[in-house]
Protein backbone atom coordinates (compact mmCIF):
# COMPACT_ATOMS: atom_id res chain seq x y z
CA UNK A 1 0.00 0.00 0.00
CA UNK A 2 3.09 2.58 0.76
CA UNK A 3 4.42 1.51 -2.61
CA UNK A 4 1.17 1.85 -4.39
CA UNK A 5 0.48 5.53 -2.71
CA UNK A 6 4.08 6.27 -3.41
CA UNK A 7 3.69 5.49 -7.50
CA UNK A 8 0.66 7.47 -7.14
CA UNK A 9 2.44 10.63 -5.85
CA UNK A 10 4.73 10.35 -8.24
CA UNK A 11 2.21 10.45 -10.96
CA UNK A 12 0.14 13.39 -9.67
CA UNK A 13 4.01 14.62 -9.53
CA UNK A 14 4.55 14.35 -13.18
CA UNK A 15 1.11 15.09 -14.66
CA UNK A 16 1.11 18.41 -12.97
CA UNK A 17 4.16 19.82 -13.25
CA UNK A 18 3.98 18.95 -17.03
CA UNK A 19 0.88 21.02 -17.21
CA UNK A 20 1.14 23.60 -14.72
CA UNK A 21 5.01 24.37 -15.09
CA UNK A 22 4.83 24.00 -19.22
CA UNK A 23 3.36 27.14 -19.19
CA UNK A 24 -0.80 26.13 -19.36
CA UNK A 25 -1.34 28.34 -16.67
CA UNK A 26 0.47 31.98 -15.99
CA UNK A 27 2.05 30.90 -12.98
CA UNK A 28 5.29 32.42 -13.68
CA UNK A 29 6.48 32.81 -10.33
CA UNK A 30 7.04 29.36 -10.51
CA UNK A 31 10.57 30.05 -13.13
CA UNK A 32 11.56 32.39 -10.71
CA UNK A 33 13.39 32.86 -7.19
CA UNK A 34 10.19 32.80 -5.15
CA UNK A 35 8.80 31.69 -1.77
CA UNK A 36 5.10 31.06 -1.64
CA UNK A 37 4.25 31.19 2.31
CA UNK A 38 4.55 33.92 4.60
CA UNK A 39 5.30 31.27 7.16
CA UNK A 40 8.78 30.38 5.40
CA UNK A 41 12.17 32.68 6.01
CA UNK A 42 15.38 32.90 5.18
CA UNK A 43 15.70 31.11 1.86
CA UNK A 44 19.21 30.66 1.06
CA UNK A 45 20.91 28.16 -1.69
CA UNK A 46 24.62 28.36 -2.82
CA UNK A 47 27.34 26.20 -3.39
CA UNK A 48 28.93 24.13 -0.51
CA UNK A 49 31.60 25.62 1.21
CA UNK A 50 30.73 29.56 0.94
CA UNK A 51 27.21 30.70 1.84
CA UNK A 52 27.57 33.72 -0.07
CA UNK A 53 28.65 32.22 -3.37
CA UNK A 54 26.43 31.86 -6.56
CA UNK A 55 24.72 28.38 -7.19
CA UNK A 56 26.71 27.35 -9.94
CA UNK A 57 27.93 24.11 -10.03
CA UNK A 58 29.86 21.80 -12.54
CA UNK A 59 28.41 19.08 -14.50
CA UNK A 60 29.45 15.42 -13.37
CA UNK A 61 31.88 16.90 -10.88
CA UNK A 62 32.25 17.19 -6.54
CA UNK A 63 30.51 20.33 -6.66
CA UNK A 64 27.30 20.28 -4.18
CA UNK A 65 24.36 22.90 -3.46
CA UNK A 66 22.96 23.35 -0.39
CA UNK A 67 19.42 24.61 0.18
CA UNK A 68 18.66 26.33 3.79
CA UNK A 69 15.31 27.77 4.96
CA UNK A 70 13.21 28.21 7.99
CA UNK A 71 9.53 27.04 8.86
CA UNK A 72 7.96 29.56 11.14
CA UNK A 73 6.10 27.59 14.02
CA UNK A 74 6.89 24.38 16.22
CA UNK A 75 5.08 22.46 13.76
CA UNK A 76 7.11 19.92 11.30
CA UNK A 77 5.95 19.69 7.98
CA UNK A 78 7.65 17.30 5.28
CA UNK A 79 8.43 18.59 2.34
CA UNK A 80 9.70 16.61 -1.41
CA UNK A 81 11.66 18.22 -3.89
CA UNK A 82 12.40 17.20 -7.34
CA UNK A 83 13.97 19.85 -9.96
CA UNK A 84 13.05 21.48 -13.38
CA UNK A 85 15.19 21.54 -16.76
CA UNK A 86 14.71 25.30 -18.35
CA UNK A 87 15.64 26.98 -21.27
CA UNK A 88 18.18 30.22 -21.50
CA UNK A 89 15.16 31.95 -20.88
CA UNK A 90 13.91 29.81 -17.92
CA UNK A 91 11.22 28.64 -19.24
CA UNK A 92 10.37 24.84 -19.27
CA UNK A 93 12.65 22.35 -21.51
CA UNK A 94 11.21 20.31 -23.89
CA UNK A 95 13.05 17.13 -23.03
CA UNK A 96 11.78 14.20 -20.46
CA UNK A 97 12.63 14.01 -16.91
CA UNK A 98 14.71 10.86 -16.86
CA UNK A 99 16.93 12.06 -19.62
CA UNK A 100 18.29 15.46 -17.36
CA UNK A 101 17.34 13.50 -13.98
CA UNK A 102 19.24 9.94 -12.64
CA UNK A 103 17.39 8.41 -9.62
CA UNK A 104 13.99 8.82 -8.13
CA UNK A 105 12.74 12.48 -9.19
CA UNK A 106 11.12 13.17 -6.24
CA UNK A 107 12.39 13.03 -2.75
CA UNK A 108 11.87 13.92 0.71
CA UNK A 109 13.91 16.64 2.61
CA UNK A 110 14.67 14.54 6.19
CA UNK A 111 17.39 17.20 7.21
CA UNK A 112 15.20 19.35 10.03
CA UNK A 113 15.52 20.34 13.25
CA UNK A 114 14.07 22.53 15.72
CA UNK A 115 15.30 26.03 17.15
CA UNK A 116 16.68 26.23 20.48
CA UNK A 117 16.03 28.80 23.13
CA UNK A 118 14.68 31.31 20.44
CA UNK A 119 11.29 33.86 21.23
CA UNK A 120 10.33 32.76 17.85
CA UNK A 121 9.86 29.38 17.15
CA UNK A 122 11.39 27.45 14.17
CA UNK A 123 11.98 24.56 11.89
CA UNK A 124 15.41 24.93 10.45
CA UNK A 125 15.47 22.62 6.84
CA UNK A 126 18.56 21.79 4.95
CA UNK A 127 18.77 19.41 1.81
CA UNK A 128 22.03 18.72 -0.35
CA UNK A 129 22.46 18.16 -3.50
CA UNK A 130 23.01 16.02 -6.01
CA UNK A 131 22.97 13.44 -3.13
CA UNK A 132 23.29 9.43 -3.11
CA UNK A 133 19.26 9.93 -4.05
CA UNK A 134 19.33 11.94 -7.19
CA UNK A 135 22.20 13.56 -9.78
CA UNK A 136 21.60 15.69 -13.08
CA UNK A 137 22.62 14.21 -16.12
CA UNK A 138 22.65 17.64 -18.13
CA UNK A 139 24.00 21.19 -18.40
CA UNK A 140 21.65 23.84 -17.99
CA UNK A 141 18.96 26.38 -16.03
CA UNK A 142 17.35 24.51 -13.37
CA UNK A 143 14.35 25.21 -11.22
CA UNK A 144 14.67 23.35 -7.62
CA UNK A 145 10.88 22.74 -6.34
CA UNK A 146 9.65 22.25 -3.16
CA UNK A 147 6.46 21.15 -2.63
CA UNK A 148 4.42 20.24 0.93
CA UNK A 149 4.07 16.00 0.67
CA UNK A 150 0.92 14.88 -1.33
CA UNK A 151 0.78 18.73 -3.08
CA UNK A 152 3.21 18.54 -5.58
CA UNK A 153 1.43 20.58 -7.60
CA UNK A 154 1.92 23.41 -4.68
CA UNK A 155 5.01 25.07 -4.65
CA UNK A 156 6.44 26.53 -1.24
CA UNK A 157 9.78 27.58 -2.93
CA UNK A 158 11.25 27.59 -5.99
CA UNK A 159 15.01 28.18 -6.92
CA UNK A 160 17.32 29.28 -9.50
CA UNK A 161 20.92 27.45 -10.28
CA UNK A 162 22.89 26.50 -13.28
CA UNK A 163 24.49 23.18 -13.87
CA UNK A 164 27.89 23.94 -16.71
CA UNK A 165 30.28 21.80 -18.85
CA UNK A 166 32.76 24.32 -18.13
CA UNK A 167 33.83 23.68 -21.76
CA UNK A 168 35.24 27.17 -22.89
CA UNK A 169 37.41 29.37 -21.65
CA UNK A 170 35.99 33.36 -20.41
CA UNK A 171 38.01 35.89 -20.16
CA UNK A 172 36.29 39.06 -18.90
CA UNK A 173 37.25 42.83 -18.16
CA UNK A 174 35.14 45.67 -16.89
CA UNK A 175 35.83 49.10 -17.79
CA UNK A 176 34.38 52.61 -17.66
CA UNK A 177 31.45 53.03 -20.69
CA UNK A 178 32.58 55.38 -23.38
CA UNK A 179 29.65 56.80 -23.77
CA UNK A 180 29.65 60.39 -22.19
CA UNK A 181 26.18 59.97 -20.43
CA UNK A 182 27.13 56.72 -18.71
CA UNK A 183 30.81 57.47 -17.80
CA UNK A 184 30.78 58.35 -14.56
CA UNK A 185 27.62 56.03 -13.59
CA UNK A 186 27.76 52.86 -15.32
CA UNK A 187 30.54 49.62 -15.97
CA UNK A 188 30.86 48.03 -19.10
CA UNK A 189 31.45 44.21 -19.15
CA UNK A 190 33.76 43.00 -22.10
CA UNK A 191 34.32 39.29 -22.64
CA UNK A 192 35.75 36.55 -24.87
CA UNK A 193 34.61 33.27 -25.49
CA UNK A 194 37.17 30.78 -26.19
CA UNK A 195 35.22 27.84 -28.02
CA UNK A 196 38.50 25.79 -29.66
CA UNK A 197 38.30 22.23 -28.70
CA UNK A 198 34.24 22.09 -29.36
CA UNK A 199 32.75 20.82 -32.80
CA UNK A 200 30.06 23.69 -32.74
CA UNK A 201 27.80 24.25 -35.32
CA UNK A 202 27.25 27.74 -36.32
CA UNK A 203 28.84 29.27 -33.13
CA UNK A 204 27.78 33.03 -34.17
CA UNK A 205 23.69 32.09 -34.16
CA UNK A 206 23.61 29.33 -31.46
CA UNK A 207 25.66 30.74 -28.69
CA UNK A 208 23.84 33.13 -26.53
CA UNK A 209 25.68 34.78 -23.55
CA UNK A 210 24.07 36.70 -20.78
CA UNK A 211 25.81 38.96 -17.71
CA UNK A 212 24.56 38.90 -14.07
CA UNK A 213 25.56 41.49 -11.57
CA UNK A 214 26.12 40.50 -8.50
CA UNK A 215 23.91 37.02 -9.20
CA UNK A 216 20.88 39.09 -9.59
CA UNK A 217 18.59 37.24 -13.21
CA UNK A 218 15.79 40.60 -12.90
CA UNK A 219 17.97 42.96 -14.54
CA UNK A 220 20.47 40.63 -16.56
CA UNK A 221 21.79 41.34 -19.97
CA UNK A 222 20.49 38.29 -22.14
CA UNK A 223 20.89 36.92 -25.02
CA UNK A 224 23.61 38.94 -26.49
CA UNK A 225 25.50 38.11 -29.89
CA UNK A 226 29.21 39.00 -29.92
CA UNK A 227 30.70 42.08 -31.72
CA UNK A 228 33.70 39.66 -33.34
CA UNK A 229 34.10 36.21 -34.74
CA UNK A 230 37.55 34.46 -35.69
CA UNK A 231 40.31 32.17 -34.22
CA UNK A 232 37.59 30.04 -32.01
CA UNK A 233 37.02 33.26 -30.13
CA UNK A 234 33.62 35.72 -29.56
CA UNK A 235 34.61 38.22 -28.83
CA UNK A 236 31.70 41.09 -26.48
CA UNK A 237 33.63 44.60 -26.52
CA UNK A 238 32.83 48.09 -26.30
CA UNK A 239 31.53 48.49 -29.54
CA UNK A 240 28.08 47.19 -27.74
CA UNK A 241 26.00 49.23 -25.41
CA UNK A 242 24.32 46.52 -24.32
CA UNK A 243 26.51 45.52 -21.83
CA UNK A 244 26.47 48.65 -19.78
CA UNK A 245 25.02 48.24 -16.09
CA UNK A 246 24.24 50.92 -13.93
CA UNK A 247 27.00 50.73 -11.20
CA UNK A 248 24.48 51.32 -7.96
CA UNK A 249 26.43 52.23 -4.90
CA UNK A 250 27.77 49.94 -2.00
CA UNK A 251 25.15 48.50 0.13
CA UNK A 252 23.83 49.95 3.32
CA UNK A 253 24.10 47.22 5.61
CA UNK A 254 23.43 46.39 9.37
CA UNK A 255 24.76 43.80 11.47
CA UNK A 256 22.68 42.10 14.34
CA UNK A 257 24.30 38.87 15.37
CA UNK A 258 23.68 39.82 18.96
CA UNK A 259 20.95 41.74 20.39
CA UNK A 260 23.12 42.74 23.69
CA UNK A 261 24.86 45.51 22.37
CA UNK A 262 24.12 48.09 19.98
CA UNK A 263 25.74 47.66 17.04
CA UNK A 264 26.90 50.60 13.86
CA UNK A 265 23.81 51.39 12.40
CA UNK A 266 21.55 50.25 14.75
CA UNK A 267 19.81 52.59 17.16
CA UNK A 268 17.98 51.18 19.48
CA UNK A 269 17.13 47.38 20.53
CA UNK A 270 14.00 46.89 22.52
CA UNK A 271 11.49 43.85 23.55
CA UNK A 272 8.11 44.91 22.84
CA UNK A 273 5.32 41.97 23.62
CA UNK A 274 7.13 38.69 22.75
CA UNK A 275 9.95 39.83 19.85
CA UNK A 276 12.66 41.90 19.99
CA UNK A 277 13.13 44.56 17.67
CA UNK A 278 16.17 46.81 16.37
CA UNK A 279 15.39 50.01 15.09
CA UNK A 280 17.91 50.99 12.46
CA UNK A 281 19.31 54.91 12.53
CA UNK A 282 17.51 56.98 9.87
CA UNK A 283 18.89 56.52 6.78
CA UNK A 284 20.05 59.14 4.59
CA UNK A 285 19.85 59.67 0.75
CA UNK A 286 22.80 58.96 -1.10
CA UNK A 287 21.47 60.02 -5.06
CA UNK A 288 23.89 62.96 -4.71
CA UNK A 289 26.46 61.83 -2.44
CA UNK A 290 29.99 61.36 -3.43
CA UNK A 291 31.29 57.74 -3.56
CA UNK A 292 32.97 56.12 -0.48
CA UNK A 293 34.44 52.34 -0.64
CA UNK A 294 33.18 49.97 2.31
CA UNK A 295 33.42 46.45 1.66
CA UNK A 296 29.74 44.61 1.32
CA UNK A 297 28.10 41.26 0.75
CA UNK A 298 27.43 42.94 -2.94
CA UNK A 299 23.09 42.86 -1.78
CA UNK A 300 23.63 39.20 0.11
CA UNK A 301 23.16 38.26 3.79
CA UNK A 302 25.08 36.00 6.53
CA UNK A 303 23.71 34.48 9.13
CA UNK A 304 24.99 34.33 12.31
CA UNK A 305 24.45 34.89 16.22
CA UNK A 306 27.21 35.59 18.24
CA UNK A 307 25.87 34.21 21.50
CA UNK A 308 25.43 30.71 20.44
CA UNK A 309 27.31 27.59 18.50
CA UNK A 310 24.80 26.89 15.95
CA UNK A 311 22.90 30.08 14.27
CA UNK A 312 20.83 27.60 12.03
CA UNK A 313 18.75 26.76 15.19
CA UNK A 314 20.56 28.99 17.76
CA UNK A 315 19.52 32.67 15.91
CA UNK A 316 16.25 34.43 17.23
CA UNK A 317 14.41 36.13 14.74
CA UNK A 318 13.73 39.91 15.36
CA UNK A 319 11.70 42.27 13.86
CA UNK A 320 13.85 45.16 11.96
CA UNK A 321 12.85 48.47 11.95
CA UNK A 322 13.90 50.45 8.85
CA UNK A 323 13.34 54.35 8.16
CA UNK A 324 14.58 56.67 5.54
CA UNK A 325 13.26 61.15 6.44
CA UNK A 326 11.62 62.73 4.12
CA UNK A 327 10.03 66.11 4.36
CA UNK A 328 6.82 65.19 1.46
CA UNK A 329 5.43 61.85 0.49
CA UNK A 330 7.46 61.30 -2.60
CA UNK A 331 5.10 61.11 -5.30
CA UNK A 332 4.71 59.14 -8.59
CA UNK A 333 5.68 55.54 -6.85
CA UNK A 334 6.13 53.33 -3.82
CA UNK A 335 9.26 52.51 -1.90
CA UNK A 336 10.74 49.26 -0.87
CA UNK A 337 13.46 47.67 1.13
CA UNK A 338 15.55 45.30 -0.78
CA UNK A 339 17.85 42.47 -1.28
CA UNK A 340 18.45 38.74 -1.62
CA UNK A 341 17.26 38.39 2.46
CA UNK A 342 13.97 39.34 0.31
CA UNK A 343 14.68 37.43 -3.44
CA UNK A 344 14.77 41.38 -4.78
CA UNK A 345 10.94 41.22 -4.68
CA UNK A 346 9.10 44.15 -3.85
CA UNK A 347 6.04 43.02 -2.20
CA UNK A 348 3.78 44.09 0.46
CA UNK A 349 5.91 42.66 3.44
CA UNK A 350 8.80 45.17 2.12
CA UNK A 351 7.14 48.30 0.67
CA UNK A 352 7.99 50.91 3.12
CA UNK A 353 4.85 53.48 4.42
CA UNK A 354 5.04 57.19 4.84
CA UNK A 355 4.66 58.32 8.64
CA UNK A 356 3.31 62.06 8.64
CA UNK A 357 4.59 62.58 12.23
CA UNK A 358 8.14 61.64 11.90
CA UNK A 359 7.85 63.06 8.13
CA UNK A 360 10.00 59.23 7.19
CA UNK A 361 9.23 56.25 5.56
CA UNK A 362 8.64 53.36 7.66
CA UNK A 363 9.43 49.86 7.24
CA UNK A 364 10.09 46.64 9.87
CA UNK A 365 10.97 43.60 8.91
CA UNK A 366 11.00 40.32 10.41
CA UNK A 367 14.79 38.51 9.83
CA UNK A 368 17.14 36.15 11.27
CA UNK A 369 19.47 36.99 12.98
CA UNK A 370 23.17 38.22 10.95
CA UNK A 371 25.09 40.60 8.87
CA UNK A 372 22.83 42.32 6.81
CA UNK A 373 22.88 43.98 3.14
CA UNK A 374 19.91 46.13 1.48
CA UNK A 375 19.06 49.41 -0.60
CA UNK A 376 16.14 51.02 -0.89
CA UNK A 377 14.21 51.03 -4.40
CA UNK A 378 12.07 53.08 -6.15
CA UNK A 379 9.10 51.34 -8.35
CA UNK A 380 7.36 54.27 -10.36
CA UNK A 381 3.54 54.42 -10.77
CA UNK A 382 2.60 51.84 -14.14
CA UNK A 383 5.93 49.62 -14.24
CA UNK A 384 7.07 46.68 -12.43
CA UNK A 385 10.42 47.31 -12.21
CA UNK A 386 12.24 49.68 -9.68
CA UNK A 387 15.49 51.22 -9.89
CA UNK A 388 17.63 52.11 -6.53
CA UNK A 389 19.34 55.43 -8.13
CA UNK A 390 16.84 57.62 -6.54
CA UNK A 391 18.39 56.89 -3.00
CA UNK A 392 21.73 55.38 -3.65
CA UNK A 393 22.98 56.71 -6.69
CA UNK A 394 25.39 55.53 -9.90
CA UNK A 395 28.95 54.98 -9.15
CA UNK A 396 30.95 53.95 -11.61
CA UNK A 397 33.47 53.38 -9.14
CA UNK A 398 31.63 50.80 -7.58
CA UNK A 399 32.46 47.04 -6.15
CA UNK A 400 30.61 44.41 -8.39
CA UNK A 401 30.25 40.89 -8.98
CA UNK A 402 29.55 40.06 -13.23
CA UNK A 403 28.80 36.39 -13.66
CA UNK A 404 28.87 35.74 -17.60
CA UNK A 405 26.96 32.41 -18.32
CA UNK A 406 27.11 30.59 -21.58
CA UNK A 407 24.84 28.92 -23.72
CA UNK A 408 24.85 26.68 -26.63
CA UNK A 409 21.44 25.59 -28.87
CA UNK A 410 22.26 22.15 -31.08
CA UNK A 411 19.52 22.86 -33.61
CA UNK A 412 19.28 18.79 -33.78
CA UNK A 413 19.21 19.11 -29.67
CA UNK A 414 16.20 20.07 -27.55
CA UNK A 415 17.58 21.80 -24.93
CA UNK A 416 20.11 24.89 -24.15
CA UNK A 417 23.60 23.77 -22.53
CA UNK A 418 25.58 25.66 -20.26
CA UNK A 419 29.01 25.56 -21.74
CA UNK A 420 30.59 28.06 -19.36
CA UNK A 421 30.65 30.38 -16.90
CA UNK A 422 32.82 33.40 -15.15
CA UNK A 423 32.78 35.44 -12.32
CA UNK A 424 34.77 38.67 -11.69
CA UNK A 425 34.75 41.06 -9.40
CA UNK A 426 35.46 44.95 -10.83
CA UNK A 427 37.85 45.78 -7.76
CA UNK A 428 40.40 43.42 -9.80
CA UNK A 429 39.41 43.93 -13.36
CA UNK A 430 37.87 47.53 -13.95
CA UNK A 431 39.91 49.89 -16.22
CA UNK A 432 39.54 53.13 -17.38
Amino acid sequence: MALMRKLLSLTTLLITSFGILSGETDDSLYFKNSVFSDNIKTVQLYKEGWNLSYPVIKLKSEDKLVLNFDLLGDQIENYYYTFIHCTKDWKRSDIFTGSYLEGFPENQIEDYRSSFNTTVNYIHYRLIFPNDRISLNLSGNYILFVYPADEPDKAVITQRFVVSEDAVSITTGVRRPMMANANNTSQQIDFTVNYSGLNLNDPYMNIYSFILQNGRWDNAKRNLKPDFQGNNELRYSTLSDKNIFTGGNEFRWFDIKSIRYLSQYVKSIDFLISNYNVFLQPSENREFKPYFYWQDFNGKYYIAYQEGQNPDTDADYVYVWFTLPSGYPVTGGKIYVSGAFNQWRLGKNNMMIYNTEKEAYECSILLKQGWYNFEYVFVEEGKSGGTASKFEGDHYETENDYSVVVYYRNPRERYDRVIGTSTVNTLNRITD
